[in-house]
């Protein structure tokens, strides 16, 4: 049971993974065709939920392909980095939206 919960993540980040490649080919075809929107959140919906997808893929992935030991520590070191760049990503985004908020 515990096998299925694991992979059961795994697979939640592929589908992350594959819905940030087709959000941002549906936001490349909405800026073709003229779309004003703001550009820094397109940025940011475009890629949250690819590195997201990503952290969940590398949390999981190594223990369940049994890998030795220092593959899981280096991966667990960029799962770390990649949780730094969601949480700038997240503070960058989220102070802009604020400051345009105050502003009106």
């Amino acid at each position: 049971m515990l096998r299925f919960m694991d992979w059961s993540v795994v697979v939640m980040g592929c589908l992350l993974v594959l819905g940030s490649l087709g959000g941002r080919w549906w936001e490349r075809a909405k800026v073709s065709r003229g779309d004003n929107s703001d550009p820094g959140m397109r940025y940011f919906w475009a890629w949250l939920p690819l590195l997201i997808g990503l952290g969940m893929i590398s949390a999981k992935l190594p223990s369940l392909l049994h890998a030795p030991h220092p593959i899981i520590e280096v991966v667990d070191a960029l799962n770390f980095v990649l949780a730094v760049a969601v949480l700038v990503f997240a503070v960058r985004s989220g102070r802009g939206f604020f400051r345009s908020r105050s502003t009106t």
